[in-house]
């Protein structure tokens, strides 16, 4: 069974910085994705920082980069996220996720973690 455990969250000024980490029982297949997404109330799930299980090839939304960085460990199997800058717009809920076969898309994703908050007040 694939678990995805996540530490990590809470609430910041803007400008402020955190990080969030993910325990994952397995690393990501080869050919596969791995990453953080958000989900701000009555907004659909949107992809934030992802990372291939093979050629380590990162991607960003527009909105985030410069300011947040993906990261892993592969040998211990875990994932990071490191928010800096942060912005009120950058608050919701982040989840990560394992193995989807469509970077961006979060539907295609088969395991996701249990979500933390993320609160950036201004």
């Amino acid at each position: 069974q694939v678990r995805l455990t996540e530490f990590g969250g809470g609430s910041v000024q803007s400008g402020g910085s955190l990080s969030l980490s993910c325990s994952l029982s397995r690393y990501t297949y080869r050919d596969q994705w791995m990453g953080w997404f958000r989900q701000a109330p009555g907004k659909e799930r949107e992809a934030v920082a992802l990372l291939s299980g093979g050629t380590g090839t990162t991607f960003y939304d527009e909105s985030v980069k410069g300011r947040f960085t993906i990261s892993s460990d592969e040998y211990n199997a875990v994932l990071y996220l490191q928010m800096d800058s942060l912005k009120p717009e950058d608050s919701g809920m982040y989840y990560c996720a394992l193995d989807g076969l469509t970077p961006t898309l979060a539907r295609t994703y088969t395991h996701w973690s249990q979500g933390t908050q993320v609160t950036v007040s201004s």
